[in-house]
């Protein structure tokens, strides 16, 4: 038995490393990865027009000009950058009324007419969060000035202007900012698509060998044969590729492993339910390819999943890759911890477990064995 399992499990592998068909997932990793090239948006255009011609005016588009992601343009009138905005040259238009400088030094209320494009909520989140930004560090400047001349120290100045000092810590929260973290949920996706594909491929070209059905333990040998294929894609997807592309990568290589084996072993009973259901491999091509985008949307990642509707919630968490987004997204760019997702691996692997059931008992009831076991035991009990 065990000969027989490690011939099937090196036959397999070394049939996969002869043709690595299985790299085609990297290289449309790849591919996808280059709109994220750049990092991140910077130089967006944005209109001033200077009403007041003053140093603190100044000082203001100065500051606006340093942020990386502004691009300052100087208007004379306000009327070319409008045209300008509705031509899409520019982001925003942003207006330093008259006086200024002068209603700043009297410590009066200031609006600054601020005018955005509001067809990109991306540009303009970025626009509006520096402007924020920079407008206080200007009045707290401005306010440190008043009270240094006023016989204010600095440490004075310091409590009065910032009296709570703030840090940032990395916490896990799977709410509605987790549906921002499209790529490991994409990532997990193509994992899954592309083994799923990849066992039930070779559960079905065993089955229907010209010599017959081969003894169960080459089934399983062969099926593991893909695991360390995978495994290394996995290490590649959810270790190398974020570190390529500047994510947080907070998961070490045995985590991330420890996160990908219990996927690919949900999916593996997954694979058996559908061997069963489509029975020939042109049907694979034919149905994986349009649920991977259903699937993808249930998981959690284009929206909470507290915000579907209950009987939506319902099927998404029986998919094995929803609980395994949420673990590996959750585990490797958000600051949750392995062994706060024993109960996310625990569902992989009981999901995996009733969709082999289920494929293993499809498989007895074509075959007649359930049929035969029952007319066996009602013979039994008439005995």
């Amino acid at each position: 038995m065990i000969k027989l399992f490690w011939t099937a499990f090196i036959r397999l592998s070394l049939r996969l490393l002869g043709r690595p068909m299985w790299l085609l997932l990297l290289i449309s990793v790849s591919l996808m990865s280059l709109v994220y090239s750049n990092g991140t948006i910077i130089d967006l255009p944005i209109a001033v027009v200077d009403m007041d011609h003053t140093t603190s005016s100044r000082d203001l588009i100065r500051s606006l000009d340093t942020s990386a992601k502004i691009k300052v343009k100087l208007y004379d009138n306000s009327w070319q950058a409008y045209q300008d905005i509705n031509e899409r040259k520019l982001f925003a238009v942003i207006m330093i009324p008259r006086n200024f400088e002068k209603r700043l030094l009297s410590g009066e209320t200031i609006t600054i007419p601020a005018y955005g494009d509001a067809s990109s909520r991306l540009v303009n989140g970025l626009i509006q969060r520096d402007l924020q930004t920079i407008y206080q560090q200007i009045l707290t400047n401005f306010n440190t000035k008043i009270m240094l001349n006023n016989g204010f120290s600095p440490q004075q100045i310091s409590i009065i202007l910032s009296p709570i000092k703030g840090q940032t810590e990395a916490l896990y929260n799977a709410g509605v900012s987790f549906a921002a973290i499209t790529l490991p949920g994409l990532l997990v996706m193509l994992l899954q698509h592309s083994f799923l594909i990849a066992s039930t491929r070779t559960n079905i070209t065993l089955n229907s060998l010209p010599q017959g059905k081969p003894p169960k333990i080459i089934f399983i040998g062969s099926l593991c044969g893909l695991l360390p294929i995978w495994l290394f894609l996995s290490l590649v997807l959810f270790g190398l590729w974020p570190w390529i592309l500047g994510y947080r990568q907070l998961a070490t290589l045995p985590d991330i492993l420890m996160m990908s084996l219990p996927l690919l072993l949900g999916t593996l009973g997954l694979s058996k339910l559908l061997t069963e259901c489509l029975r020939h491999i042109e049907m694979i091509y034919l149905t994986l390819a349009f649920l991977t985008t259903p699937v993808f949307y249930l998981s959690g990642t284009i929206w909470p999943l507290d915000a579907m509707p209950l009987w939506v919630q319902f099927v998404s968490k029986l998919l094995p890759s929803t609980w395994a987004t949420n673990m590996i997204a959750g585990v490797n760019q958000m600051g949750a911890n392995l062994s706060d997702n024993w109960d996310n691996i625990f569902m992989i692997l009981l999901l995996g477990f009733i969709y082999g059931s289920l494929g293993i008992f499809i498989a007895a009831l074509r075959d007649g064995r359930v049929r035969r076991y029952f007319r066996h035991r009602f013979k039994h009990r008439l005995h």
